[in-house]
């Protein structure tokens, strides 16, 4: 292991984990450990406060910074309030947006099916509101004791492997996934890299690009069924308010073709 690479995974081992992009490094921990290992400041990390940005300068032996403000109040270790997000169940559409958004899959919930946030792995990133078409997402304040050292430390670990493994997840999925993509266009020669190179975190490997004809095929298939659906909910809404012979069949038409391409 070459001497870059260990500091950048000495960097990465004092950021908190939260991936939420707010050092403006949207893709994660391990960049912004990255830039930092070739001469970017080091105290931009929002969550991790002064406490961190003092650890990274003791390390690189830079001169310390003040850390990026938070909009949170400070704790009693020197670190922003930790935040939950929380989802106003009764007005959840399931669309799934935050699903995507969320970097350590700490949402659960199926399509047009209430969604719920597991609390306890929530990191509080805020990359789950955007998306989010209807804003029945809201942060409130972690009420939990500020952890200890050892424990925050089992969490980074813990929320690093979770990371990694939504990333492959992610990677795996990228080329058949249908839709916008919530997430960010992550580095994953980078994360590959790394994961390789660590017992702990799972192991990443990069997905082989799929021949352009497959692609030019799957996006023309997606391009007529969302045509024909379009057609099937104005043919409907129509035949609600008046009944009509030639709709109808037409109609029945535009159904049987969704058969026969295997959607219901």
């Amino acid at each position: 292991m070459n001497t870059q690479i260990s500091l950048i995974q000495k960097i990465d081992a004092l950021l908190p984990q939260t991936q939420c992009g707010l050092c403006g490094h949207r893709d994660g921990c391990l960049p912004y450990a990255k830039a930092i290992s070739e001469g970017e400041e080091a105290n931009k990390c929002v969550p991790g406060g002064q406490p961190v940005a003092n650890a990274l300068a003791e390390l690189l032996g830079r001169s310390q910074l003040p850390a990026e403000e938070s909009v949170w109040p400070v704790q009693t270790d020197g670190r922003p309030q930790r935040m939950k997000a929380i989802i106003r169940e009764d007005e959840c559409i399931g669309c799934t947006k935050c699903i995507s958004a969320c970097p350590v899959d700490a949402i659960i919930g199926s399509g047009k099916l209430m969604h719920s946030i597991l609390t306890e792995l929530c990191t509080g990133c805020e990359l789950c509101i955007p998306p989010c078409p209807v804003d029945c997402i809201d942060l409130v304040e972690d009420l939990q004791a500020v952890p200890s050292e050892e424990a925050r430390i089992a969490e980074q670990n813990d929320l690093r492997n979770r990371y990694y493994a939504h990333i492959q997840r992610e990677e795996k999925r990228r080329i058949n996934r249908k839709g916008p993509v919530v997430r960010a266009n992550i580095d994953t020669a980078l994360f590959a890299q790394f994961s390789a190179l660590s017992d702990v975190v799972p192991e990443i490997q990069l997905v082989a690009k799929i021949d352009k004809p497959v692609i030019t095929q799957d996006a023309a298939i997606t391009i007529q069924l969302a045509k024909i659906r379009t057609q099937i909910k104005k043919l409907e809404k129509q035949l609600s308010v008046r009944e009509d012979i030639k709709k109808r069949a037409l109609l029945d038409d535009l159904q049987q073709q969704l058969s026969a391409l295997g959607v219901s």
